[in-house]
């Protein structure tokens, strides 16, 4: 049974393909009989079929050898593409991760889009989004996993702009698509690069390349850094980080899983290049630096943020900067548990804040308040959820932070101290979230918010319990450190860093000691964190309106020079034509001499070359025998 559920572990991404497909039916253009309804119960049973074949996968993969899958799919010129499988232990446990996280996104659709009748369409593209996510861990190509990476910006796309009759939602898939066009299409200068180097695109090969691997410095440079191009901007890294606040445009339900998972597509191809990216010391180094400025930059823009949205759109491209910290110093243990760790947390923060979207008036956070009399589930989800998402024992991100400021500890203090600063400001952005929304009195905004019903609840729930049994379930896979062989310097630094951020918050936002709403000394540097420093204007200045200038440029050479050429031919063809319509008389003579003389003078077009010497010759002779 398990080997057969092994060798069938590629039915897992399409079990969620197909019920994406079958989503489809119930359409409002296709189906009217039965409502939208059965389209999100068939896609959950597809979703959750994944999700059981997975999980039992990963029990009979543990503790076993790779299986290696090679499906020939083109070959011509020297140019062998197939489709690669690796089946690992790691692979087939983000895979459960997906499913299980997708599937209580899905429950929790149920309840946040009740009476919305696009159910068709949005539960057909998280079934798109989940069989992509699959296919991407289980990819073991470098080229299969840019197709995928390509697939799933479509996705995006159009799940961002599910409600396409909103304004901000057109211009918010717009803006995330083209975002995260330009680093996919960098990547794809990377994909094509790397192959005439190595002679292959197989994620092993090139590990195994990269180990003997003789090349010139500056080519390796140029190549990796397009390669890590295209993971920047599905994690949201500056400066491709805006499209994850333009997306939140789109439902709660698949924020759940854009917050989580989607961001770490990229990260998962970066572990997977780590060993290319090994040859170039100056790309690892960029990557750190990348990773450096998103956590600490995105990390201060949270904690001046209104929407509640945005706050947590700021915070995962924080998170994301830790993993690309991870990756360029080659932790890539460490930068899959902060994966993992992060993806349960973020979930959970999404759910226990959509139920404030959904049924409230507003989502600007000043304008909320006392809501824990209200929504002690929803709080007490949100509690969770930034604990599992800081350096707090013993939840995950303790752990996953803790190992990967241990690896730095001796050989990079700097690093160590990039990671205690972000993990003290995100501690503090959350604690603000949680003073501002639950805490302090109800405002005429919160006043009427009751708790969500059961169906956005359960998922909440369930999720709390594995964010709470996440150390649990690593100590039973042997995957935490012992205590004896643990760096108590660092582990201490971390809670303290935890606790200094959360104190520091709840004084402000949870007591009354401070008037609301809280405003720093400086009123330009307020502005610089509320507006992202500005990143969206150096958009408008540099980016847009160079693209905006070729666009004119070459608006003005297709009308006045391309089209000027053809209709100039059109002119002269139309003026050739009128005048031949009146010169005509009729006469079979007169056509038989035209036709002679446009032969005689094609004729002598194509001999010129042998008797035009000839010609000028004489004509040279004539004119020395004329009297001087």
């Amino acid at each position: 049974m398990a080997q057969y559920l092994l060798d069938t572990i590629w039915l897992v991404p399409c079990y969620a393909l197909l019920g994406g497909l079958i989503a489809l039916f119930w359409s409002p253009g296709v189906n009217r009989l039965t409502g939208p309804r059965p389209a999100g119960y068939a896609n959950m049973i597809m979703t959750f079929t994944a999700f059981i074949h997975s999980a039992l996968s990963l029990f009979a993969i543990w503790n076993h050898p790779a299986i290696e899958i090679f499906i020939p799919w083109f070959s011509t010129a020297g140019l062998n593409v197939s489709i690669d499988i690796e089946v690992t232990a790691a692979n087939v446990a983000a895979m459960t991760v997906i499913c299980g996280l997708n599937f209580l996104a899905q429950i929790y659709a149920i309840g946040y889009m009740e009476m919305d009748w696009g159910w068709g369409r949005f539960f057909s593209l998280l079934g798109l989004f989940e069989g992509g996510l699959c296919c991407l861990t289980l990819s073991n190509s470098l080229f299969c996993s840019y197709v995928i990476l390509e697939i799933l910006t479509l996705g995006t796309y159009l799940l961002v702009g599910l409600w396409f009759s909103q304004p901000l939602v057109v211009t918010g898939a717009r803006d995330a698509f083209l975002t995260k066009r330009i680093g996919d299409l960098v990547l794809l200068m990377g994909v094509l690069a790397i192959y005439p180097l190595a002679g292959s695109w197989n994620y092993t090969d090139l590990a195994e390349w990269s180990k003997t691997a003789n090349i010139n410095p500056t080519l390796i440079s140029l190549v990796c850094l397009a390669l890590i191009a295209g993971p920047m901007g599905k994690c949201a890294q500056f400066p491709l980080h805006l499209w994850l606040d333009e997306a939140m445009e789109g439902p709660i339900p698949s924020t759940i899983l854009r917050n989580s998972v989607v961001v770490a597509s990229g990260a998962w191809v970066l572990i997977e290049l780590q060993p290319v990216f090994s040859l170039s010391s100056f790309v690892s180094s960029a990557m750190v630096i990348i990773g450096s400025l998103t956590a600490v930059g995105a990390s201060l823009i949270a904690i001046a943020q209104i929407d509640v949205k945005r706050c947590q759109s700021y915070s995962v491209s924080a998170y994301m900067g830790l993993v690309f910290i991870a990756v360029g110093t080659q932790q890539d243990e460490a930068a899959l548990l902060l994966v993992l760790s992060h993806a349960l947390a973020a979930a959970l923060l999404v759910m226990s804040t959509g139920g404030i979207v959904w049924n409230s008036i507003t989502q600007d956070i000043t304008q909320l308040g006392g809501l824990w009399s209200r929504r002690p589930i929803s709080g007490l989800a949100f509690i969770i959820g930034a604990l599992g998402l800081i350096g707090f024992p013993p939840l995950g991100s303790f752990w996953a932070l803790l190992k990967l400021a241990d690896a730095l500890w001796t050989t990079n203090p700097v690093l160590v101290g990039v990671i205690i600063a972000v993990n003290a400001l995100t501690a503090f952005s959350l604690t603000r979230e949680f003073g501002l929304i639950w805490g302090g009195k109800a405002k005429q905004m919160s006043q009427r918010s009751p708790e969500v019903f059961w169906p956005m609840t359960l998922p909440m729930v369930i999720l709390v319990g594995f964010v709470l049994h996440l150390p649990l379930i690593l100590q039973s896979l042997s995957l935490l450190p012992a205590w004896a062989v643990l760096n108590k310097d660092v582990a201490l630094l971390l809670v303290w860093s935890s606790i200094f951020g959360c104190s520091i918050a709840a004084v402000i936002y949870l007591g009354d000691f401070i008037p609301k709403p809280v405003k720093l000394p400086f009123k330009s540097l307020q502005n610089l964190l509320a507006y992202d420093f500005y990143t969206p204007k150096l958009y408008r200045m540099s980016i847009v309106l160079s693209v905006d200038l070729i666009s004119k440029l070459a608006d003005i050479v297709d009308r006045f020079v391309v089209d000027g050429i053809v209709n100039l031919f059109g002119l002269v063809s139309l003026g050739g034509g009128e005048g031949l319509k009146y010169s005509n008389s009729g006469q079979t003579q007169f056509y038989a001499l035209t036709v002679l003389l446009g032969v005689s003078l094609l004729g002598a077009f194509v001999t010129w070359q042998f008797w035009g010497d000839e010609f000028m010759h004489l004509m040279s002779a004539s004119v020395s025998l004329l009297p001087q």
